[in-house]
């Protein structure tokens, strides 16, 4: 799917001189419905909700972020970040992936695209450079996990594919996001 506005974008692997344009794109979001997750003892249902006022949402900073893969799980280099770069330079989005072969899942552990360029299918480019980066090393599907608030993500998430396959109820309870759930989605990589 090309861009909704012509523009080209490229994406490309992110270096470690990219690090603070990561760090610094804006990731926020603001909508006018959440998904209402509603658990029972054997299952869960989600319906999604208008919000009066909208919600936005503003992501802290990671503070003092312990992040240590097993080396057996992950494979070297392995957790790459790819960037789209409007014709001007700007950052327009990453997307951060990592792939475990034990079970020959890439998870996407991150993807934002700038406020400026939202609509303009940066979001679809990255994903599909992601994929094609699972395909490369025989993943058998991809996986992500969302905030049930960001229907936004959700929505894009299925229009590309995803589909719900799990809930965390507890994922951010002691975090700046207390009370939202974890949404899992997957989709199979083909």
């Amino acid at each position: 799917m090309p861009p909704a506005d012509d523009t080209t974008y490229e994406i490309r692997t992110a270096a470690p001189e990219d690090t603070g344009l990561v760090e610094a794109l804006d990731g926020s979001f603001t909508t006018a419905t959440v998904f209402h997750v509603e658990t029972a003892e054997n299952g869960f249902t989600l319906r999604e909700i208008p919000v009066d006022p909208p919600l936005t949402k503003v992501f802290p900073a990671d503070e003092d972020e312990d992040v240590s893969a097993d080396e057996g799980d992950q494979e070297p280099q392995g957790a790459p970040t790819f960037l789209a770069l409007a014709p001007n330079g700007s950052l327009a989005g990453f997307v951060s992936v990592a792939y475990a072969r034990w079970n020959r899942r890439l998870t996407i552990e991150d993807i934002e695209v700038a406020p400026d360029h939202r609509g303009r299918g940066v979001g679809r480019a990255l994903m599909s450079r992601a994929e094609e980066f699972a395909r490369e090393r025989g993943a058998g599907h991809i996986w992500l996990e969302v905030t049930n608030i960001n229907a936004p993500a959700i929505h894009a998430y299925r229009r590309m594919g995803f589909a719900l396959c799990g809930l965390d109820t507890s994922l951010y309870e002691f975090t700046a996001s207390a009370g939202e759930y974890a949404l899992y989605l997957s989709k199979p990589c083909r």
